[in-house]
């Protein structure tokens, strides 16, 4: 019952803001949600990108995992890295794509929790609004997704960023057709989000700080290093101390801690399709994970501690480390 008035308080914040967004592209301010704790004051949920193919490509294997994994942990929601839907996102708020790759694939008791989503660069190949339009939400309450949000819950905040503006390739040398709606002018849009998302760093008293984003900043698998995102965002990352930032895009799982960062670089972009044997060199010191197949990752946090998990399609942990905030080392 509490989860249901929660889920109920939620669609209405989120169609109230949504709707709010539509009127004001430039916000001051980055949309809230506030998502409680347990009652011990810890946390716990499952990161998973890349998902959207109609139970595809195992997809509906790794589903069944997560539901396990979920109940195990007691998840409190679900963080979705983008690509939601693939190839060419939603054709609108009807398309039956939303049923058959999200409501009728995660379907464990478990997973009757809060998703909060980002855009990928699939879903800006569709109907872009759609896949963030409360409509969505109303059909299946679990779904939240706006372009770039924070959600607070006391010991951490999540910063979602809608990376795929940043990306050039796609307006310099676009390979698709892409709904820009409600991006361009691109500089204007991407200034103002970059200053309301420094702000809302800086002013931030959570212990812990999360940047979830669809692309990745640093990766050894097969799109490497995104240069728009290190010039532009990384700097405001490592002002404000942030612990981890977490990203779909490539297709694995991966683990790079770089010697000069205390940022984690984390992907969970093995919701579906995976691509086999899609790995560059990278320092072996900096690289602790890189599987090339499908998984997701979990994460349970207090306000000193997080231990952080990454499972294969059946289940097997094939990578677990823990931060500490005593003296924010990786153990």
């Amino acid at each position: 019952m509490a989860f249901l008035q929660a889920t109920k308080t939620c669609i209405f914040v989120f169609a109230s803001i949504v709707c709010f967004c539509l009127v004001s592209p430039s916000l001051a301010e980055l949309p809230h949600f506030e998502q409680p704790l347990k009652p011990d004051g810890s946390l716990s949920f499952l990161v998973i990108g890349d998902w959207g193919r109609k139970g595809d490509y195992n997809q509906s294997e790794v589903a069944v995992q997560m539901g396990i994994i979920g109940e195990e942990l007691n998840i409190d929601f679900v963080v979705s890295t983008g690509d939601n839907f693939y190839e060419y996102g939603l054709t609108g708020v009807n398309d039956p794509s939303f049923y058959e790759s999200f409501t009728n694939i995660y379907t464990a008791p478990s997973l009757q929790k809060q998703w909060y989503s980002v855009l990928g660069n699939h879903d800006y190949r569709g109907d872009a609004e759609a896949v963030m339009s409360p409509v969505l939400t109303a059909k299946d309450n679990r779904w939240v997704c706006l372009r770039s949000f924070i959600v607070n819950a006391e010991i951490v905040e999540f910063f979602f960023v809608d990376t795929t503006p940043f990306i050039n390739d796609y307006f310099d040398k676009p390979d698709h057709t892409y709904d820009w709606r409600g991006v361009l002018p691109r500089e204007d849009y991407l200034a103002n989000l970059l200053e309301d998302l420094d702000a809302a760093l800086q002013i931030s008293n959570a212990k812990w700080k999360i940047v979830v984003g669809h692309h990745a900043i640093l990766s050894a698998g097969h799109h490497g290093l995104t240069k728009d995102l290190i010039e532009r965002l990384v700097p405001i990352l490592e002002e404000h101390n942030v612990d981890i930032y977490m990203n779909g895009h490539d297709h694995c799982l991966q683990h790079i801690a770089r010697n000069d960062s205390k940022i984690q670089f984390l992907t969970s972009g093995g919701g579906s399709k995976a691509w086999r044997g899609d790995i560059r060199e990278w320092n072996p010191e900096e690289l602790k994970l890189y599987h090339d197949g499908q998984g997701f990752m979990s994460v349970q946090m207090t306000g000193t501690k997080a231990n952080f998990v990454f499972y294969d399609v059946v289940g097997t942990v094939l990578h677990q480390f823990s931060l500490s905030k005593e003296d924010h080392s990786a153990m």
